[in-house]
C-alpha cells in the first residue's frame, strides 16, 4: 500500500476510489443536470421547501433530504395499488415481493456488486446491519479477533462487545494528530500481525466526524492477509461512487435515508455470499426459516438474505429505495460528488479565513484542511475572543435561533473525538469507571471545555448560499465576543 504521507492512494482525488455511477456525462447532459446552474434549479424545484421556510440545512451526514418527486411517486404507488405482507402467494403479496426483489437488485447495481457473488439484506438501518455481523461472526480467542480504526461510528464500535463475549481481542488503530487519518504503516503492521489470529477488520469509508476518506485499497490488502472486512459506507455513499467490483468488502453497511432522505427505517447489509455463510445466527424468527418444528425443537434457516431479515420487512418503505436510487442516478453520483467537493472547498476556505480583530483564529478545524481524500463533513469548534472553545450548547442554541440546522456533540464517534481533543488513554480509563459521574463532571475530570465539536455537512441540495449563511452567522455571532453560557441546561448525554 502507498505510504499515507504521500497524500494519494493511486486514485483520482476528485473522484476517489472509482467513478461508478448510473450514467456517463452524456446522460447527465441530456437530462439537463450538469453543473452549478442545474443544482440551483434542483434546489428551487425539488428542494424548494428549504428556501420557502428559510431553512439553512447543514446536517447531511445526519440525514439526507428527499426530493419532492420521491414523495409524489410513493403517494401515487400507495393510492393506485394493493400491497400486502410478502410472506404469501396472494396477488397483494406477489406484487410486494416483486417490488422488494427489484429493490434488492437495484441496491446491488448501485454499488456495482455481482448478484452471483453478493446479496443485499434489508435491515432497519446501518446499526442493525452491523449487529447482524457482530452477533453471527465466529470471533475466537486465538483464531478470530476484531480490528478497528479509532474513528469508527458507535454502531461499529459495538462489535467489540460480541468479540469480548467470545474471548476475542479488540485492537484500535490510532489516528494521526494533524489530520485524523490512519497511516498505511500502522494498518500494514496490524494486518500482518499473527498474534490472536486474523478475523474482522472494520473501518469507515468516510469518517462521520472528520470527513476523512480512508483508502479502500485496505480492503483487498486485508483479504490477501486472511481478514474479512466490514466497510461502513453510511457517510460515504451519499456523494461518492462505491464499486464493490473493485473494492470487494465482505460486509458493507448503509442507511438509505442518508443517501436520499426518504424512506427512513431502511438500511442494508450488502454481503458476499461466502462471508454471509460464515455467520451463525443466535436465534430464528418469522420470515427467517425454511422449516421449523415446535415439538421437535429444531429449525432450518432459509437460504441467503431471507435468513437475516427478521419478521416482515418494511414492504411499503423498501420499494422507495428504488425510487431514491432512480432520483440519485438521474442526477448522477459523479455530479453530486463534484458539487459537494466544490462547496466543501468553499466552506473550508471560508472557515480558515475567519478571525477576530486581533488576527487570532475564530475557528479550530479538526481533520483535513483541504478537499483531498475527504468528504463534505467538517468538524470544528468556535474560539471566543480569548481563544477559548465556545461551549457547543451555545452554538446549538444560537444556530437554531438563526434557522440553521447543524450538529453538535461527539456524533456517536468517541474515538475521533478523543483523538481530536488529545485525550490520553489513562485519563479515559480512570474517569470512566464511576457510574455516578455526570457528563459535566466527566468533562471536568478530563479537563475539557466542551462535550464535543460542531459538525457541518453538505449534500446534493446544498448551495453556496448555505455556506455563506453559516460563515456570516459565525462572524456576526462570535467575532470579538465571549458569549455567555448562562442558562444552559446540564448535559445528559454525549
Amino acid at each position: 500500500m502507498a505510504d499515507d504521507s504521500s497524500g494519494t492512494t493511486g486514485t483520482d482525488s476528485r473522484r476517489p476510489y472509482g467513478s461508478h455511477g448510473a450514467g456517463d456525462g452524456s446522460d447527465r447532459e441530456s437530462e439537463g443536470v450538469t453543473k452549478e446552474t442545474d443544482f440551483e434549479h434542483l434546489r428551487t424545484t425539488e428542494y424548494g421547501y428549504l428556501d420557502e421556510t428559510r431553512h439553512v440545512y447543514l446536517d447531511y451526514t445526519g440525514s439526507g433530504l428527499p426530493a419532492r418527486r420521491q414523495l409524489r411517486i410513493q403517494a401515487a404507488r400507495l393510492t393506485q395499488g394493493v400491497y400486502g405482507n410478502p410472506h404469501s402467494d396472494s396477488p397483494a403479496s406477489a406484487g410486494t415481493t416483486t417490488l422488494v426483489e427489484e429493490a434488492r437488485r437495484r441496491v446491488l447495481d448501485f454499488v456495482d456488486a455481482d448478484p452471483t457473488e453478493y446479496t443485499a439484506v434489508f435491515t432497519a438501518n446501518a446499526t442493525a446491519a452491523c449487529r447482524l455481523v457482530g452477533e453471527g461472526y465466529p470471533f475466537h480467542p486465538r483464531r478470530a479477533r476484531l480490528l478497528l480504526t479509532l474513528d469508527n461510528h458507535n454502531s461499529v464500535n459495538g462489535l467489540r462487545e460480541f468479540a469480548r463475549s467470545r474471548g476475542a481481542r479488540t485492537t484500535y488503530l490510532p489516528l494521526t494528530e494533524t489530520d485524523l487519518r490512519v497511516s498505511d504503516a500502522v494498518v500494514t503492521r496490524a494486518l500482518r500481525a499473527r498474534r490472536g489470529g486474523r478475523g474482522l477488520f472494520a473501518f469507515p469509508a468516510q469518517s462521520n466526524f472528520s470527513g476523512v476518506q480512508h483508502p479502500l485499497e485496505w480492503i483487498p490488502y486485508a483479504q490477501r492477509h486472511g481478514w474479512h472486512v466490514l466497510l461502513d459506507a453510511a457517510a460515504f455513499a451519499p456523494s461518492n461512487p462505491l464499486r464493490l467490483s473493485r473494492w470487494p468488502a465482505d460486509f458493507t453497511v448503509l442507511s438509505w435515508y442518508k443517501v436520499f432522505g426518504y424512506p427512513t427505517g431502511v438500511g442494508c447489509l450488502i454481503a458476499r455470499r461466502s462471508a454471509l455463510a460464515l455467520l451463525r445466527r443466535p436465534w430464528f424468527s418469522g420470515g427467517t426459516i425454511q422449516v421449523v418444528s415446535a415439538q421437535g425443537q429444531w429449525h432450518r434457516l432459509a437460504d441467503g438474505a431471507p435468513a437475516f431479515e427478521d419478521g416482515t420487512v418494511d414492504f411499503h418503505a423498501i420499494p422507495e429505495v428504488s425510487t431514491g436510487l432512480d432520483w440519485v442516478e438521474s442526477v448522477g453520483l459523479d455530479a453530486v460528488h463534484d458539487h459537494v467537493a466544490g462547496l466543501t472547498d468553499r466552506l473550508l476556505g471560508g472557515l480558515l479565513g475567519l478571525h477576530h480583530s486581533d488576527g487570532t483564529a475564530l475557528i479550530r478545524l479538526y481533520g483535513p484542511h483541504t478537499t483531498q481524500r475527504r468528504g463534505g463533513t467538517v468538524a470544528l469548534n468556535v474560539l471566543d475572543a480569548n481563544g477559548e472553545v465556545v461551549d457547543e450548547r451555545i452554538i446549538a442554541r444560537d444556530s437554531a435561533a438563526a434557522g440553521i440546522s447543524l450538529r453538535t456533540g461527539c456524533f456517536c464517534n468517541p474515538g475521533a473525538g478523543e483523538a481530536a481533543f488529545a485525550i490520553g488513554t489513562k485519563a479515559l480509563r480512570r474517569t470512566g469507571r464511576n457510574e455516578g459521574t455526570t457528563i459535566d463532571e466527566y468533562l471536568t475530570q478530563l479537563g475539557l471545555p466542551s462535550a464535543g465539536a460542531i459538525r457541518v455537512s453538505l449534500g446534493l441540495p446544498s448551495s453556496a448560499s448555505d455556506v455563506d449563511a453559516l460563515l456570516s452567522f459565525l462572524t456576526s455571532a462570535y467575532r470579538d465576543r465571549v458569549p455567555s453560557a448562562e442558562g444552559l441546561a446540564p448535559r445528559l448525554t454525549c
